[in-house]
């Protein structure tokens, strides 16, 4: 979790959600990044949200808030919430963030004034797990807080567990999960400690996975779940270029041509499972064509080539297992980049609207090398990409490289790189970004969710 007291004019929100009243004008703002986890099966199956807090109160009443606070535990009574505990319990609650997660469980950083404020039992248990830092303590309040929300249902996961100690193991009955940084315990180590957190029932949770040969190493001591962008980098023999994606590559050839509906029609044709797709996606509900559509030329024109050219673009992105849009990490990944930075870069203060496609296409080709392997450059170069969208990605050149680099360091939530990147790109600023992030994320998911509607099926290879 990121705190931040910054020079800013005072203002206050939860970014991607309406303010209420009693909100407007508090100067503590909450705004969100969020991480994918992985099971063993290479499946989404929840999102760690990283929530970053600005506080920009008057250091008097930062101070008088401290006094208080120490008064009643002079007194033997328990301190009142603070008001950044009360504003994170609110945004923990927020309609914006709940959307983003393409109906997947949160996992929630929270601190130990979170922990002890009333206001958590208002987070639904079912679809949460809730993150203690490992420096939380293990004192008989803690523990006794615990043990109320268990019985409440509440499940709990320690962050950055790095060593066994006397904390750990007073903690260890009481939480259900283990986050344990790969990077930050010595290989010859590693097995043994996750074989005793196996033993004792935990669900261990592997961070900093970054690359294959780390989520293999992980997988292979029994770690449950992974947390780390390895399945969006290259790897051996990445996925690249079957039958149906050679295909997809022509479809995209072809339509970056501006092809009469017959020339669209005629390549088609030459891919029965393309077809099919595309049959499924104009008769959609996001159509809105009033009818159902029988023939393939109907469906081009319901569809509409920009509607076409950009389902066939994530469709290059599909796992080959036959498995649910919104459980694909990196679908839901591509989509959610392009979505931002299609949305983001109108934006900006010097905006046009020819920079819509191509912050799009920015968004989805960043991740090429995922699924073709070999060079980008030459990947971008058969794509035949224009020279603007080539240069954004492999340079990180002009406002659409910015944004692409924006979206990067949201996704790691990188808040220093976010805020050091928007200088150049106002009016856009670090909680409207996060905001654009998360309707991103939104859009991606929905789209997951209809996936057989859609036509975002599998590509089998």
């Amino acid at each position: 979790m990121s705190l931040n007291a910054a020079d800013r004019p005072p203002t206050s929100r939860i970014a991607g959600d309406t303010q209420s009243p009693e909100q407007i004008g508090a100067p503590i703002e909450v705004y969100f990044a969020r991480q994918p986890l992985l099971d063993r099966e290479g499946l989404l199956c929840a999102f760690e949200t990283l929530p970053r807090v600005v506080d920009r109160r008057e250091s008097a009443d930062i101070e008088r808030e401290a006094e208080a606070a120490a008064r009643d535990a002079a007194c033997g009574m328990t301190p009142g919430p603070g008001a950044v505990a009360s504003a994170l319990v609110t945004a923990f609650a927020a309609p914006a963030l709940r959307a983003s997660l393409a109906g997947h469980p949160a996992w929630l950083d929270i601190t130990r004034d979170v922990l002890f404020h009333d206001g958590l039992q208002r987070v639904s248990p079912e679809r949460v797990m809730l993150e203690l830092p490992v420096d939380i303590g293990a004192d008989p309040e803690v523990v006794a807080r615990l043990v109320a929300l268990h019985r409440r249902r509440y499940r709990f996961a320690l962050d950055h567990v790095s060593k066994a100690d006397e904390s750990l193991a007073k903690l260890l009955p009481y939480v259900d999960a283990i986050k344990i940084d790969i990077r930050e315990i010595a290989p010859a180590l590693l097995p043994k400690f996750a074989s005793v957190m196996k033993a004792a029932g935990k669900l261990l949770v592997a961070t900093g996975v970054e690359t294959q040969e780390d989520y293999q190493r992980a997988h292979d001591l029994g770690f449950d779940r992974f947390q780390g962008y390895f399945f969006a980098k290259p790897h051996g023999g990445a996925r690249r270029a079957s039958a149906p994606r050679q295909a997809l590559l022509t479809l995209l050839h072809l339509l970056a041509a501006e092809p009469t509906v017959a020339q669209l029609e005629a390549e088609l044709k030459l891919n029965p499972v393309l077809v099919m797709h595309l049959m499924r996606l104009a008769n959609s509900g996001s159509m809105n064509i009033g009818r159902k559509v029988t023939t393939l030329r109907e469906a081009i024109n319901a569809t509409g080539t920009n509607a076409i050219a950009r389902w066939t673009q994530l469709l290059l992105y599909a796992d080959g297992r036959k498995i649910a849009a919104e459980d694909d990490p990196l679908l839901q990944l591509v989509a959610t980049r392009a979505r931002f930075m299609e949305v983001a870069v109108t934006q900006l203060a010097k905006a046009h609207l020819e920079e819509e496609d191509a912050a799009f296409l920015v968004g989805v080709f960043s991740f090429v090398e995922a699924v073709f392997g070999g060079s980008l450059e030459n990947t971008l170069e058969v794509l035949t990409l224009a020279k603007p969208i080539r240069t954004a990605i492999i340079e990180r050149e002009g406002v659409l490289g910015r944004l692409l680099e924006l979206s990067e360091a949201l996704e790691r939530a990188d808040w220093t790189r976010v805020d050091a990147v928007c200088q150049g790109l106002a009016p856009l600023d670090a909680a409207s970004a996060s905001a654009l992030a998360l309707a991103a994320a939104e859009w991606a998911g929905t789209s997951g969710r209809n996936a057989q509607a859609e036509g975002l099926e599998r590509i089998e290879d």
